[in-house]
């Protein structure tokens, strides 16, 4: 078990750095096609993404079962809220895994009477319900800590006084707006794996909804969004404290 644990590390951290390559492609090409660039070298960028999106699926196959098992284990968590949204997320994990697996087949010529745009479709609305999941997740969590520092009469007592909430009866509204959004900047500031976690999957929302036409921009903004998750997704690998628990 402790084998197979090495080696799913190691395929993620293999799978974080294609997937970086992948979007810094997107954005480069992007970039070089907005100044002129020959079509000759954007073929070449094209071709490179490919190669790397197809090296991603490979390196993804069976990771169904992974989330399946991670499932498994939210099941029994104490917190109803989050059992649910990260039970739920895992199970759209899984289902975006296998429709990958399967577009994989499409695209490696091992099933040639598949429907690729369909089943990539797919794939990206399993992805984007898990992204919901998960920033419903951060956004509960980030809740509790606002209420469990709003209550304490250490750090918050400070942050009011600052801003004058304490010093009037009735505190303006943007007063009290500001002590808000500085007991915000204070709990991501001492909580670095609620604050990777959420702008990581603020930055991955973007390709679904873009892919899936909900919200489209521009492959730029798509792989500029994708370039930084993945790398925000290494940072965790390497340094696993920095990842957010359960």
């Amino acid at each position: 078990m402790d084998s197979w644990v090495r080696f799913s590390s190691q395929s993620q951290a293999k799978e974080r750095l294609i997937r970086a390559s992948q979007y810094a492609c997107t954005f480069l090409g992007y970039t070089l096609q907005k100044n002129g660039a020959s079509a000759e070298l954007l073929s070449i960028i094209k071709q490179l993404e490919a190669h790397f999106s197809l090296s991603r699926k490979l390196l993804r196959l069976g990771n169904s079962v992974d989330a399946l098992e991670s499932a498994k284990r939210a099941i029994h968590l104490s917190d109803v809220v989050l059992r649910f949204c990260i039970t739920v997320s895992h199970l759209n994990r899984a289902m975006y895994f296998a429709c990958d697996n399967i577009l994989w087949l499409g695209k490696m010529g091992l099933s040639r009477d598949m429907d690729q745009e369909k089943w990539s479709q797919r794939s990206f609305r399993y992805y984007l319900f898990s992204l919901i999941m998960n920033l419903s997740r951060d956004l509960y969590e980030l809740k509790l800590l606002m209420e469990a520092e709003s209550g304490s009469s250490g750090s918050s007592s400070k942050l009011a006084a600052e801003n004058g909430v304490v010093s009037r009866r009735s505190p303006s509204y943007r007063q009290v707006v500001a002590f808000r959004i500085r007991l915000l900047l204070h709990i991501l500031r001492n909580n670095p794996p609620l604050l990777l976690d959420l702008a990581k999957n603020t930055c991955d929302l973007f390709i679904p909804l873009d892919k899936l036409g909900l919200y489209k921009t521009n492959p730029g903004i798509v792989g500029l969004c994708g370039l930084t998750s993945s790398i925000l997704s290494i940072l965790t690998i390497v340094h696993p404290w920095l990842k957010l628990k359960p």
